[in-house]
């Protein structure tokens, strides 16, 4: 027997089905899933005669956890999902005790970007929204036990981020929804500023996005900004030209009052030439911009052309950073954290 899965509603619509009992009830039960607790037993305010009627007709996640694999510095979780269908989701840490998860919007990826394992996977489907906020509810699990869930009221993750496995953009809407749970004030209250949504650039939904929100923090794959080397790079890229990419982040920005992350994987000896970092810089023209560099983490069998990707050399890594910024550009380099548990971007593929 399927059974409702509460995790993928809001407030309003668990007052809904508890009635006619009073409304106060629901609240407790939404604050006891947003903490992550997934047994009735646990949630010890409510009504134990509530809580045997839930237990007969709802679950509070539809996902199961399959698997847990640990690094120094980052956790990643394989989950099963009601159809069978796994995806991974990963937690940083950046030895501060401050917590990021990374996300999946989608089981595998149509995408197919040369350079990521994930786009090496066959496509599965969208997630739903509750499948989406289960993911962060597993990971904050990870950092203190269910047990001890129910005595935390205060964020234990600072950062999510939709960059794990699939496009987000190509599930927007689902996307939205799960935003709108993770930013509810009766929820986790998380600030829109704190989560970011990682796309290649899908035109339609990026024009979508800058329209009708929500404005959270946004970072595109460039990658590159010669059009035939990304197009050969990202087979999407081909029904997605720069300069109506460009549009749709100028507009969003114009709307968001928001710094755009433009994440450069670097692919040892194909996009770290002089003459990329120079078409990054006159892509960045015009827009509030952070470059985050990201040397390519090693996945088994994806090659280029007929070629295995490389990770970029040292000296090509500082020669690229060193031309950004000498031309004025604000520049990162993303730590290569998750490695060790094949965790780390472009390394997520059940």
């Amino acid at each position: 027997m399927n059974l409702k899965t509460l995790s993928e509603l809001s407030l309003p619509e668990l007052e809904k089905i508890i009635s006619p009992l009073p409304k106060f009830h629901a609240a407790q039960i939404h604050k006891w899933i947003m903490r992550g607790i997934s047994n009735f037993d646990l949630m010890t305010d409510i009504p134990l005669s509530l809580r045997e009627e839930l237990k007969k007709n709802y679950s509070v996640f539809s996902s199961s956890l399959a698997g847990c694999h640990d690094d120094i510095d980052a956790k990643k979780i394989i989950l099963s999902l009601k159809d069978n269908s796994k995806i991974e989701s990963v937690l940083l840490n950046d030895g501060k005790e401050r917590f990021t998860a990374c996300l999946s919007t989608q089981a595998g990826c149509p995408i197919g970007c040369v350079f990521c394992k994930t786009g090496a996977l066959e496509f599965k489907r969208n997630l739903e929204a509750n499948e989406i906020i289960e993911q962060f509810l597993y990971l904050r699990g990870i950092t203190q036990p269910e047990t001890e869930l129910k005595n935390i009221d205060k964020h234990l993750i600072d950062n999510i981020v939709f960059m794990g496995m699939g496009e987000p953009l190509l599930n927007l809407e689902q996307v939205r929804k799960s935003i709108g749970i993770f930013t509810d004030p009766d929820g986790m209250n998380f600030s829109k500023r704190r989560i970011t949504v990682s796309t290649c650039g899908i035109c339609d939904c990026l024009f979508d996005l800058a329209e009708n929100g929500p404005y959270i923090r946004l970072a595109l794959s460039l990658t590159t900004a010669d059009e035939n080397l990304r197009q050969r790079l990202i087979p999407a890229a081909k029904t997605n030209p720069l300069q109506k990419i460009k549009e749709a982040l100028v507009l969003f920005q114009q709307k968001s009052s928001s710094r755009i992350t433009l994440e450069i994987p670097l692919l040892g000896g194909i996009n770290t030439r002089e003459k990329d970092a120079l078409g990054i810089v006159e892509f960045a023209k015009g827009m509030d911009t952070v470059i985050n560099i990201i040397p390519w983490n090693p996945a088994e069998g994806l090659e280029f052309e007929g070629k295995p990707l490389a990770e970029p050399d040292k000296t090509e890594i500082e020669d690229f950073i060193n031309a950004l910024k000498s031309r004025g550009l604000n520049v990162t380099t993303r730590l290569r954290k998750g490695r060790g548990v094949m965790g780390a971007c472009g390394q997520l593929g059940v």
